[in-house]
C-alpha cells in the first residue's frame, strides 16, 4: 500500500462549501491514467487534477492532467484556477521554486496562471485559456430545449442561436430569456445522448445556459450528464468561452464580465472574466477545505 497526499479547494468563492470543488494530487508521479481515473471517481467531484513534472526542457512548472468522473479532458477552468492557487501556496514543485506567475503544460496547450496577493496572502488566482475562441456549429432549438427540459420559447435568439464554442473545451452556449427559465431548467439524459450522437460534439455534449441580470453581469447554469455531472456549480472553461463569444458578437477588443453560477445548487460561485484581444482570462478566490492522504 502507498500513500498520496491530496488537498481540496472550493473555487470561485470566499466561503467554504460554496463554489466548485476540486481535488488536487500535488505529486502524481508513478500513477497511470487508469489509476487517475479511479481516484477521480473516488472523489466524485466534477474534476480532479494530477500534477506531474513538466516535459524535459519545458518552461512550464508542471504538467497537469485533468479528469472528470468519466474521462480525461484537455482543459478546464475551475480545476486550473484551484490548482494554480494550490501551487502558488506551496511555493515550490518538485524541488523548484514557484512564483506568482507560471505556466502549466496540458493536453489543450500551455495554460498561463497568475495569483494576486494582498499583504502576502493569495486573494485570487486566474488562468488564461490555452486557445483562442473557436466557433462551431449552430444547434437546433428543439434539440437544446429537450436537453434542458424547457420549451423552445424560453431560449433567447435575438443575438445568437445555441452555439458550439470553445477556448480549449467545447460547450453549447445558450441564452435564456429570464431567470425563471434558468431556474426551471433540468437536464434530460436521454436528450443529451441523442444530441451527442446527432452533432458529434468534440467532447461529451454539455450545455451552458445564461441570462442577463445587468450590464456585463450574467447568471448561468451548466449541465453535463454524459460526464456524470448533472449540474456544475462553476464552469470556468464554459464561462471563458462565453465571454470570448459575446465579445466577438459585440465586436469588442476588450471587455470584463461577471458570471454567477451555482446559485440554484446552493453553491454560489462568482467568476471574473476578462477579454483582451484573443486572450480570455477567468479567475476568482479559492478556499482550502481538506488535506489528507490517499492510501491504496
Amino acid at each position: 500500500m502507498s500513500e498520496r497526499d491530496y488537498l481540496t479547494l472550493d473555487v470561485f468563492t470566499t466561503q467554504p462549501f460554496g463554489g466548485n470543488q476540486v481535488a488536487i494530487i500535488p505529486d502524481a508521479r508513478g500513477l497511470d491514467g487508469e489509476t487517475m481515473q479511479r481516484v477521480t471517481k473516488e472523489f466524485n467531484y466534477s474534476e480532479t487534477t494530477f500534477i506531474l513534472p513538466p516535459p524535459e526542457g519545458s518552461e512550464c512548472v508542471a504538467q497537469v492532467r485533468i479528469f472528470t468522473p468519466t474521462n480525461e479532458i484537455p482543459f478546464a477552468g475551475h480545476p486550473n484556477v484551484g490548482t494554480a492557487w494550490a501551487v502558488a501556496s506551496m511555493g515550490e514543485l518538485f524541488g523548484n521554486p514557484v512564483g506568482d506567475r507560471f505556466v502549466f503544460d496540458e493536453l489543450a496547450g500551455k495554460v498561463d496562471c497568475q495569483v494576486r496577493r494582498e499583504n502576502g496572502a493569495i486573494v485570487s488566482a486566474s488562468i488564461a485559456a490555452p486557445a483562442p475562441l473557436q466557433i462551431g456549429e449552430e444547434l437546433d432549438l428543439g434539440v437544446v430545449a429537450a436537453c434542458i427540459s424547457l420549451p423552445e420559447e424560453s431560449i433567447e435568439t435575438a443575438r445568437h442561436q445555441p452555439q458550439q464554442v470553445s477556448v480549449g473545451l467545447t460547450f453549447v452556449v445558450t441564452e435564456l430569456k429570464s431567470l425563471e427559465a434558468l431556474g426551471a431548467a433540468k437536464p434530460d439524459g436521454a436528450a443529451f445522448t441523442a444530441a451527442h450522437e446527432r452533432y458529434r460534439h468534440p467532447h461529451l455534449f454539455s450545455v451552458f445556459m445564461y441570462t442577463r441580470v445587468g450590464p456585463n453581469h450574467l447568471r448561468a447554469r451548466m449541465f453535463a450528464p454524459l460526464n456524470n455531472i448533472p449540474e456544475d456549480p462553476a464552469t470556468g472553461s464554459a464561462s471563458a468561452a462565453t465571454a470570448a463569444f459575446l465579445a466577438h458578437l459585440d465586436g469588442a477588443e476588450s471587455t470584463d464580465l461577471i458570471i454567477e453560477q451555482g446559485v440554484e445548487m446552493g453553491r454560489p460561485s462568482r467568476l471574473e472574466l476578462s477579454v483582451r484581444g484573443a486572450e480570455v482570462r477567468v479567475g476568482g478566490p479559492c478556499v482550502p477545505v481538506m488535506r489528507g492522504a490517499l492510501a491504496f
